[in-house]
């Protein structure tokens, strides 16, 4: 005997399948890693890219490093790709403004590397919102090297 579903099984298990899909990511955002951020106690647009980390379903605890070089040596972070903060993610070294998308990212496809940096402060990007956005680019960097990770603009792939 041969089983030929009807409309309504079709319907119903699409349906089922819909349901587990959204409740897989609504889990997956949900279980989102901390991120430990350190930055200069004073600086408003460091708030800003937290709130954005805050706002896309990261949890963020803030560290006021009033010598934030110590932290960057530490770290690993070359000189030439510092920004105004540091954090750490998921065994991750992530510096300065780069959106939640490019940490979300690394953290799925999990590559070699000591992490992500956005060199400087480019208008337009979390946390430096005001004034007419730049394009910009996320390096990956590492024992191997560095490399472009993605190009953006404001917090948006290009």
């Amino acid at each position: 005997m041969t089983y030929s579903p009807t409309r309504r099984h079709v319907l119903g298990f699409m349906a089922t399948a819909s349901a587990w899909s959204f409740a897989g990511c609504a889990f997956a955002e949900e279980s989102l890693p901390n991120v430990a951020v350190s930055k200069d106690p004073n600086c408003g647009c460091c708030t800003g890219w937290v709130d954005h980390l805050l706002q896309t379903g990261f949890p963020v605890a803030v560290t006021n490093a009033p010598d934030l070089s110590s932290v960057k040596a530490r770290l690993g972070v070359p000189h030439n790709l510092s920004s105004c903060h540091t954090a750490e993610v998921g065994g991750y070294v992530i510096e300065g403004h780069l959106p939640a998308d490019a940490i979300k990212r690394l953290l799925r496809e999990r590559p070699q590397a000591v992490g992500l940096a956005l060199p400087g402060m480019p208008i337009g990007s979390p946390g430096m919102e005001g004034g007419t956005p730049e394009d910009y680019e996320v390096i990956l960097f590492g024992k191997e090297g560095r490399g472009v990770f993605g190009r953006y603009r404001e917090s948006r792939a290009l």
